[in-house]
């Protein structure tokens, strides 16, 4: 049987026979298609997935309690068992310490499929128990979710309403992204991508004239089809770059001062910035050439090239992944601002062409979603904040204009995700999941999230249930059919949920009576009749599911971030305190925070290549995300395993720096610093700066039994700081750390992750 079916990182087509996979291969109507649908069939039998339900030994003997979490064994039991026992735990503690003693994170993407949307399933089960105490923003952007509101408008607005790839490829003449324009990164979206096309785009601009400059530690941060400049700054310094950009527009009488005036406020205040009114140093060239190690003229040649064509100022997801993060952002917007050509077709800001798919992908009509009823109780904390809250209930902190409180939560329940790929210093992150009584996971595989839980149930793969999806952005709207049978024992996370509600007696209340088939198709003929009142001509709910794909309509396929503000700013303002673009924010300057103040800044981090720090670790290491997988989804499948190193996450190095050290490609080397350290295989290359490693995250994490800060996998997360972007967003600094790098000769034993943790049959329990 032939098929076709969904990923976030692609459509693919495959042959069953009932069983497994027996061939997969990118859907025919991708231009672009990836390799990492090779993943797919590989991981579905391999050892690591969890066949049936397991209890931690410890908490099955003791009961629940703090535990050491990630050392012991697990002793398998049979459903009605964990079932009984999940029910048991979630009455007395929603008994005992109420709905703010749940924390229902599940922050991960899980499956592509809008049903079986693993995060979604979790919060409708826990908020007809009363609620949970959730997460708000994410790893990725939340920095941006925090801050672009006040500066430019929702996140959303500027992601999803994003100048058209294909308005670009026809009006740009000059793009500077900072961050690049990768396509490692827009391989994949949020609930999948159907067509591919990062590297036609770009390649269409280039033929038509338009220049690219990528900006970036990393040469091939670009798609080579753009013939990029590239200008590597010290990572950490962009925003340095940009002010000096903007000083040259400001002194050369290049800025747009009717557009200023027009759709902006606070650009003098901006401006005595740039001219060294606060402090006495001009942002000029010479000074951001010392700070990021740009040439001066490059810098101000480019700022009148940039001034002189319709120029696109992009910055990437990545930028703002660190610390002091919304300043690159905060200067990239008013850069833009200061050239005038916000709201034109191909020029203006943009934020994100190189992180995700969707990007510059033309707004959709919607598509079925679960509703999640209501949450009894209102308490949140930043996603990135977990480790604080386990480890810190009862502290107060700020957050937004805002003092909170952390809860104190004694139960974790986790549905779809692996906060040991998202979170930094892992050895905090698994001493603070040791604190809780009860850590529950549902998952397809033994992730490190799910060896360091109490009970741990199994969930089926996307491609062993039904569901249908749509990537964020895209318009091709999937039949999502099973391909095979469940494998071992596992079970799809509303099967779990549903039996768990019937024995908490609120099983009418979460199923409504409904399959998950029935759900399918109700949820499905909602939105049919929603879009026919809308003058939406689509199939009927057996048409869609008997067909192959649909094309969802696209109501501005031509559209240009904010044109209709820029056509009549008064009419159509932005979603800014003033309606206008804020390039100083009175509102951010009120909360007073001094890692955050009322206007872009340079403000110097606490690790990077220029600071005292780099005397003892002379690296800087970008853990940016990986060409081979999606974060660490699927990290056993052939692709993600081929480019491994002696079974390590290769990091790649400047030849001059591996010269120094007496390491070449092929090496295994220890990479380390005072928070911890990793064993990776040695790449060297010349496409990454002198200076600079790069190690891209998702190697499942892989501790040494006696440190936990020692990962032999090669997850650099176990040496990042878990320090948040600034006090206003609170969001993840996990891009760059300082690091030094040496060769290990110590055995090269085999990866222990890549194999179940040790279960045992225990008589009587």
């Amino acid at each position: 049987m032939v098929t076709t079916h969904l990923t976030h990182w692609g459509a693919f087509e495959a042959d069953s026979d009932g069983e497994r996979l027996t061939r997969v291969r990118p859907w025919r109507g991708d231009p672009e298609p990836t390799p990492l649908i090779e993943n797919v069939a590989s991981a579905q039998h391999h050892p690591t997935r969890i066949d049936q339900p397991y209890i931690r030994r410890g908490w099955l003997e003791n009961g629940p309690g703090p535990g050491a979490r990630g050392s012991e064994s697990f002793v398998p039991v049979s459903w009605d068992r964990a079932l009984d026992l999940l029910a048991g735990e979630l009455r007395r503690v929603y008994g005992q310490y109420g709905a703010e003693a749940v924390y229902g994170g599940s922050y991960g993407w899980a499956s592509a499929g809008r049903f079986h949307h693993a995060q979604s399933q979790l919060h409708r089960f826990l908020n007809c128990l009363g609620g949970y105490v959730r997460h708000v923003n994410s790893y990725s952007l939340g920095t941006s979710t925090v801050f672009l509101p006040y500066v430019i408008g929702d996140v959303g607005w500027v992601t999803q309403r994003a100048t058209a790839k294909t308005v670009l490829a026809e009006h740009s003449e000059l793009v500077v992204a900072f961050g690049g324009l990768s396509p490692k990164n827009t391989a994949v979206s949020p609930g999948g991508v159907s067509r591919h096309n990062t590297r036609g785009w770009i390649a269409a601009a280039r033929a038509r004239g338009c220049r690219f400059v990528s900006v970036s530690p990393l040469r091939d941060d670009t798609a080579s089809e753009g013939d990029a400049e590239w200008i590597a700054p010290l990572p950490g310094t962009d925003v340095a770059m940009m002010l000096a950009l903007a000083q040259v527009l400001d002194a050369e009488g290049l800025a747009d001062r009717e557009f200023l005036r027009e759709y902006t406020v606070g650009y003098e205040r901006f401006a005595a910035y740039l001219r060294g009114a606060e402090d006495g140093v001009a942002k000029d060239p010479e000074w951001a050439a010392a700070v990021t190690g740009v040439p001066a003229n490059r810098i101000r040649a480019l700022a009148r090239e940039m001034a002189a064509v319709r120029t696109l100022v992009t910055v990437s997801w990545s930028l703002q992944r660190a610390r002091h993060g919304e300043q690159p952002l905060w200067a990239g917007v008013a850069l833009a601002a200061m050239l005038g050509q916000i709201g034109l077709p191909g020029g203006g800001f943009g934020h994100g062409y190189g992180s995700a798919a969707g990007v510059g992908e033309p707004a959709r009509v919607p598509v079925p979603r679960l509703p999640q009823g209501r949450n009894g109780i209102d308490i949140f904390i930043p996603v990135a904040r977990i480790a604080d809250m386990l480890l810190n209930p009862g502290t107060r902190y700020r957050y937004n204009g805002q003092e909170l409180v952390y809860p104190d939560v004694r139960l974790v329940y986790w549905c779809g995700g692996n906060p040991f790929h998202h979170h930094q210093d892992l050895a905090r992150l698994r001493a603070a999941f040791a604190r809780p009584d009860t850590i529950v996971v549902h998952d397809a595989f033994w992730t490190a999230t799910a060896r360091h839980a109490d009970i741990v149930l199994p969930s089926t793969m996307s491609i062993e249930r039904d569901d249908y999806g749509v990537g964020e952005g895209d318009s091709v709207f999937f039949p999502m059919r099973a391909l095979t049978r469940p494998r071992a024992e596992a079970r799809d996370d509303y099967s779990i949920f549903a039996a768990a509600a019937e024995r908490l007696g609120v099983g009418p209340q979460f199923t409504e009576g409904r399959s998950a088939g029935g759900w399918l198709r109700h949820l499905y003929e909602q939105w049919h009749l929603a879009q026919s009142r809308a003058g939406h001509e689509l199939p009927d709910f057996d048409a869609f599911w008997a067909g192959e794909s649909l094309e969802l309509p696209v109501p501005d396929p031509r559209q240009v971030l904010a044109a209709d503000f820029r056509a009549d700013p008064v009419r159509y303002p932005l979603a800014t305190p003033s309606g206008k673009i804020e390039i100083f924010s009175a509102t951010i300057a009120g909360f007073g925070y001094a890692d955050c103040p009322g206007h872009p800044v340079w403000l110097e981090p606490e690790e990077w290549l220029g600071g005292p720090a780099a005397e003892r670790y002379p690296l800087q290491l970008v853990a940016n995300q990986p060409r081979t997988k999606l974060h660490s989804q699927l990290d056993v499948g052939v692709y993600s395993r081929s480019v491994k190193i002696s079974g390590r996450e290769p990091i790649r190095m400047h030849p001059s720096d591996a010269a120094a050290r007496g390491v070449s490609t092929g090496a295994i080397v220890r990479v380390f610093n005072g928070r911890g350290s990793c064993l990776a295989g040695l790449v060297v290359d010349d496409v990454v700066r002198a200076g600079v490693v790069q190690l891209s995250t998702g190697a499942w994490y892989d501790p040494d039994p006696a440190d936990p800060g020692f990962c032999r996998h090669g997850n650099p997360n176990v040496l990042i700081a878990d320090r948040a972007s600034s006090t206003l967003s609170q969001g993840c600094a996990g891009q760059l750390t300082l690091v030094e790098v040496e060769r290990y000769t110590g055995p090269i034993t085999e990866v222990e992750v890549f194999r179940p943790p040790p279960a045992e049959v225990v008589p009587g329990l």
